[in-house]
């Protein structure tokens, strides 16, 4: 592998799609034998809205299946650990009455749960890091505010978001995410389900004669 051979590959998509911007350069490269796309256009934002690659992301959001107490966060907090600038916040799992961890459709949640847009970076860390697929990777950038502090901190309500949401701005990581947890949930089922008796074995036949 020659040295630096990523960087010319990078060089040569810019060039590309320099000549792909302009009439000249589309005949240019059709001369030379490729096939030229739209290259580089001007959106009329926000009249037309620029569509976004499915990878493409901005804040983390919470993922609820039926309804928002059916939360798939547990309150691990494992996304809090890892979170390089430390902007997510967590206060949880909540308790009953005898101090005991309160469960919703079987499983612990939070009381709080806290994003500190003004220091995330979309690293995506917490997303990879949950095992249970609770948090995904927002892809809305219309954000902006005419005040600087309650806009920056997202608490639970306004990051809880359904899997339809999910699944209409990144179809195919949600089909993936949906089949994985598809599989645990049967195996799941399969391991609760009561097991067969095991068949009575008859006494030999000596045993049986000398009776």
């Amino acid at each position: 592998m020659i040295v630096g051979q990523g960087i010319f590959q990078g060089m040569a998509v810019t060039l590309k799609t320099f000549f792909q911007t302009y009439a000249w350069g589309r005949v240019l490269l059709r001369a030379v034998g490729v096939k030229p796309s739209e290259g580089l256009v001007t959106i009329e934002y926000p009249d037309v809205k620029q569509k976004h690659h499915e990878r493409f992301r901005v804040f983390p959001f919470l993922v609820y299946d039926a309804s928002p107490d059916d939360l798939r966060c547990v309150s691990c907090k494992i996304c809090e650990q890892e979170c390089p600038p430390q902007c997510i916040h967590i206060t949880g799992p909540a308790k009953d009455e005898q101090g005991r961890p309160a469960k919703a459709h079987g499983r612990t949640y939070p009381v709080e749960f806290s994003i500190d847009t003004s220091i995330c970076m979309s690293c995506r860390i917490c997303v990879d890091v949950c095992p249970f697929d609770a948090i995904e990777m927002d892809n809305a950038y219309e954000l902006s505010s005419d005040e600087r502090k309650d806009s920056m901190w997202m608490t639970k309500d306004a990051l809880l978001k359904p899997n339809e949401y999910f699944q209409k701005i990144k179809p195919a990581e949600a089909a993936e995410v949906d089949a994985r947890l598809a599989a645990k949930a049967a195996k799941a089922a399969a391991a609760a389900a009561p097991k067969p008796a095991a068949p009575q074995t008859p006494p030999p036949a000596s045993a049986a004669g000398a009776a």
